[in-house]
């Protein structure tokens, strides 16, 4: 599988972050997914085709992660998610801790870059489904009438 957005981790290479950029090598491959050892022919640096994904560190296929997450995002439980996919509770808990964590890694990077990290998450969901000309934004669980929210 091609992986254009690859990049060398080294933050002191030239060639840091510079995605699907030709600098970048597979050395080898290991485990039961055959993951690809990738080395960066600038800085020579080696590492997993999964860092700094949701799937580094977790030794399930990634089709069943998505499942598991498809999952989660459905309000499916840990018990009813591990039994329709087959897998062990432990596994589906373990893939919700892992995706948790990167969601927050992810967020937490963007809004940095946006500048936005003392902005309430609320007010950008609420500005998002404005902005989308939705109705009704979700905040926590709780369905909200953005015609009520600015009237107030």
């Amino acid at each position: 599988m091609k992986r254009p957005n690859n990049y060398c981790p080294n933050r002191k290479c030239s060639d840091f972050g510079k995605k699907g950029h030709a600098n970048l090598t597979c050395y080898g491959i290991y485990g039961l997914q055959q993951t690809k050892l990738l080395c960066c022919r600038t800085c020579g640096t080696r590492f997993s085709e999964r860092r700094n994904t949701l799937f580094f560190g977790l030794h399930s296929a990634e089709d069943t992660i998505k499942r598991v997450i498809r999952c989660w995002a459905e309000g499916k439980s840990i018990r009813v998610t591990a039994k329709q996919i087959g897998i062990s509770k432990d596994t589906v808990h373990r893939i919700y801790e892992r995706a948790d964590l990167h969601c927050q890694r992810v967020l937490t990077k963007l809004m940095r870059e946006l500048q936005l990290e003392n902005y309430p998450l609320e007010d950008l969901r609420y500005l998002l489904a404005k902005k989308m000309n939705k109705q009704h934004v979700q905040i926590r669980n709780t369905v909200f009438d953005i015609k009520k929210l600015e009237s107030v």
